[in-house]
């Protein structure tokens, strides 16, 4: 058997199946040493530690997003940079951070209240892409895009991680967000037939959407038995995973339109195998302000 590798070349099977293999291998590994310094960090640093490390992901991610902006040259990239940790600082001090014992939860229940919101623009834009490209195409609407996505994220795992159960509630937005990702991949290939956005996500179907949610249906069965939740918890705890499901589909789609719209296949290379930190964080900036909106605007049910 032979392949036709980029340069037209014929190639036999074996060393195409061999490089196939070293990448997936290599997928693998990275994967695994991600999520061993995540959880790491998460268990064991102080929430102001852990909310300071997320901070310089964020930084990180405005780089890449200064490049998915449209911005070349270096000194407009750092200018972008240094925006998006301006407002990030000014977003701490609204919530009063680091003063752990003194945490303003309203003010950034109240920053997550005006910026979640936009995610439903973005669907709209995600529906109309390309159309819609004539709306934020533009570097300076990327930049804003940028600033939407990646401030309401750390707002969001700091509320999070200062709560009783914190470390375990952004624990559960991952796991949430992976099994969903999980579900997906082998319900659309199994059952996949109607595209779900084909101009932006060619491969992502609406039976793995709903394969997604389904994949999630043993966690909440296992967290509303374990708390022992009446019916209006059930209801809550239901809802608020759905809510965070979809949430994470639309932060994957926006961050493929955005890379679309710019011509580049990753964020990134910082992550062998995996390209950039955006590229694995992008369900994540939808999610956990989702998330933390719904758990901070409710009595919770945990």
């Amino acid at each position: 058997m032979s392949i036709i590798v980029g340069n037209g070349v014929l190639a036999s099977g074996k060393p195409g199946q061999r490089l196939v293999n070293d990448m997936l291998r290599q997928r693998i590994t990275t994967g695994i040493a991600i999520a061993v310094v995540f959880f790491v960090a998460l268990f064991l640093l102080s929430p102001t530690g852990f909310s300071l490390a997320i901070a310089c992901l964020v930084g990180y991610g405005a780089w890449e997003w200064s490049n998915l902006s449209g911005f070349s040259c270096l000194l407009q990239r750092l200018s972008y940079l240094c925006i998006v940790l301006i407002v990030l600082s000014l977003s701490a001090i609204l919530i009063n951070f680091p003063a752990v014992s003194a945490l303003d939860f309203n003010a950034g229940q109240t920053i997550l209240a005006y910026t979640v919101p936009w995610w439903a623009i973005a669907l709209l834009w995600v529906q109309g892409y390309p159309s819609s490209a004539i709306l934020w195409g533009s570097r300076w609407m990327r930049a804003i895009m940028g600033l939407l996505v990646l401030v309401p994220t750390w707002v969001a795992a700091v509320m999070l991680i200062h709560l009783d159960w914190g470390p375990w509630l952004v624990s559960l937005v991952v796991v949430l967000v992976a099994t969903a990702d999980i579900g997906a991949y082998f319900s659309g290939r199994r059952f996949g037939r109607r595209h779900l956005s084909p101009h932006v996500s060619p491969k992502k179907t609406w039976e793995g959407l709903f394969g997604g949610v389904l994949a999630n249906v043993p966690i909440v069965i296992a967290i509303g038995v374990g708390f022992g939740l009446d019916a209006g918890q059930w209801l809550l705890l239901g809802l608020t995973v759905m809510a965070t499901v979809f949430s994470s589909v639309l932060g994957d789609l926006l961050e493929s339109m955005v890379k679309r719209h710019r011509g580049i296949k990753d964020s990134g290379n910082i992550l062998p195998g995996h390209g950039g930190l955006l590229d694995r964080i992008d369900s994540l900036t939808a999610a956990l302000p989702v998330f933390a909106l719904i758990t901070a605007s409710s009595n919770g049910w945990f």
